[in-house]
């Protein structure tokens, strides 16, 4: 079959929710399609096997190099294949707070407030606790509590309370600000990705279809309309056209969908004219305003065996979680990684936490893939939002090759005040008593009372902590790239489902909120096109 009502172009967190949403209302048919696999691997399935998650999973991404970080190229992980980035990530369940929302509808995204936003996300979710006021118990993905998490991440919060950071015991809900273990979306020890939450039980119905190692190279705009989406797929490269007799939903996240935008004739028209695009819209704005959360990370090395290294200890303790898990699902290898952390002010008149922090029982350098022999812990400290924009643009007019991305890190100088000020944090709470009881060696020397030499340190170090947004963003005004239904400016039938088009980065991990962005995406269309 080559013609369905609605086609959407990726399967993550924001293309699952659209399309299996779209296929359960039995109206439509609808297509999928995705350039990865189907991420089916057990290594994928076992939480605690996220440094080992297969390769083939992962687009692993590049930025160009950063003047704000020394010149150095930073790393891009995205998700590749059935649950983009929800089949790579650390699995950590935050929506954000409330007042992330209310600021977008401040900004005119009318109907984008908290109150409009909180029924999605209680939807999209069974939380193991049960449905309240702010949790679902009935939706398709499942938010789990952690049953097994490191005695030192129960001291990560110990060591925050001691300093007078509030405990809170959900960030979902009521008290947002604060220290504790995060949930995870997990489901009977297994790893919840949005592909399992709403396309696995469509597949069987007969209204959804999913194409595979399918690489879009472009929308189809007759008459300026969405009309389908040519791919090649197959081992020899094949071409053939998908066409869509309603609607074409992007969700490529905020690299691809840009990237098709652009490669679609829809983008910066001298940019696209460069690369002998036909421009079919002039539009700034797709593949601007990225927006990411630049993150620093405070290693401690203390030995022993309650946290992990790359040692015979780790081997062993790693080799008993394994056999564990296949056995029932259960022990460490549950573990998301990043098992507490928080939300925490750095000075009291800003509206909302600006840090966050995520702690993790084992020593991370350069995302894990220096391998670190001492046994310790690293605390992560990013900064929520930040001032800095970056951009998505095309390398090439072929789609195989990897956009060129500039998220322009650390180059306004109120992102560095508020990570130097993070780090310090961060200082206080490994020395409070819980952690201080480790003992232990800061790996860097962090030089918290010289402020030249902590910014050079941050400088050298910082990273993503793996949250780009903003590069089709949404709004009222006719330079958006989307209106506040995500339909595409200028083209009708085209909408966007995923985290490209928020107008601000939320204050904490994307994936919720995407999958939030794709619920109602499907709602929109549903309204449209009846």
């Amino acid at each position: 079959m080559s013609e369905y009502d609605i086609v959407v172009i990726g399967c993550g967190s924001g293309g699952s929710a659209a399309a299996g949403r779209l296929a359960e209302d039995g109206r439509f048919t609808v297509c999928v399609i995705e350039a990865g696999s189907s991420n089916t691997s057990w290594r994928i399935r076992a939480p605690g096997m996220m440094p080992f998650i297969p390769k083939n999973a992962n687009w692993r991404f590049e930025t160009v190099p950063q003047k704000g970080m020394n010149g150095r190229i930073g790393f891009q992980p995205r998700g590749k294949g059935l649950g983009g980035s929800s089949a790579i990530n650390a699995m950590v369940y935050i929506r954000g707070c409330a007042w992330d929302y209310d600021n977008w509808a401040a900004l005119g995204c009318d109907g984008w407030a908290y109150k409009d936003v909180l029924p999605y996300f209680r939807k999209s979710e069974t939380n193991v606790r049960g449905g309240d006021e702010f949790h679902g118990d009935a939706g398709p993905l499942s938010v789990s509590d952690q049953l097994w998490p490191n005695a030192g991440s129960l001291d990560f919060v110990e060591a925050g309370a001691e300093l007078q950071l509030p405990r809170t015991d959900d960030f979902n809900g009521a008290q947002f600000e604060g220290v504790g273990l995060y949930q995870v979306t997990q489901k009977k020890g297994e790893r919840w990705t949005s592909a399992r939450a709403y396309l696995d039980p469509q597949r069987s119905k007969g209204t959804l279809t999913v194409e595979t190692g399918a690489l879009v190279e472009k929308v189809i705009i007759e008459n300026g309309r969405a009309t389908g989406v040519q791919i090649k797929q197959g081992l020899f490269g094949s071409r053939r056209v998908i066409k869509a007799k309603k609607a074409v939903i992007l969700a490529g996240g905020a690299f691809g969908t840009p990237q098709t935008l652009q490669l679609s004739g829809i983008g910066p028209a001298e940019h696209l004219k460069s690369h002998g695009i036909e421009v079919v819209r002039d539009c700034p704005a797709v593949g601007s305003d990225m927006q990411d959360h630049i993150d620093y990370v405070v290693g401690v090395e203390t030995g022993g065996t309650l946290f992990s290294g790359n040692n015979l200890n780790t081997v062993k303790r790693t080799a008993g979680n394994v056999i564990q898990w296949w056995k029932d699902r259960t022990g460490g290898l549950t573990t998301p990684y990043a098992e507490s952390g928080g939300f925490a002010k750095t000075r009291p008149d800003v509206a909302a936490p600006d840090v966050q922090f995520h702690f993790v029982p084992a020593i991370l350098e350069d995302h894990g893939r220096e391998k670190v022999k001492e046994a310790g812990y690293s605390i992560h400290v990013c900064v929520l939002r930040p001032y800095s924009r970056g951009t998505v643009r095309l390398r090439s007019a072929d789609a195989k090759d990897a956009p060129v991305i500039d998220p322009h890190f650390l180059e306004d100088d109120r992102d560095m005040e508020v990570m130097k000020a993070g780090v310090r944090l961060v200082r206080r709470i490994i020395d409070a008593p819980s952690l201080a009881k480790h003992g232990g060696k800061d790996r860097h020397d962090t030089p918290v009372n010289d402020d030249a030499a902590l910014e050079q340190l941050i400088r050298n170090r910082a990273d993503t902590v793996y949250h780009p947004v903003g590069t089709a963003r949404m709004g009222p005004d006719e330079d958006s790239v989307c209106d506040t239904k995500l339909r595409v400016r200028g083209v009708q039938g085209l909408y966007i489902a995923d985290a490209s088009v928020m107008p601000r980065l939320v204050s904490g991990n994307t994936n919720a909120p995407s999958i939030m962005i794709g619920e109602r995406c499907a709602d929109f269309v549903k309204a449209d096109i009846g």
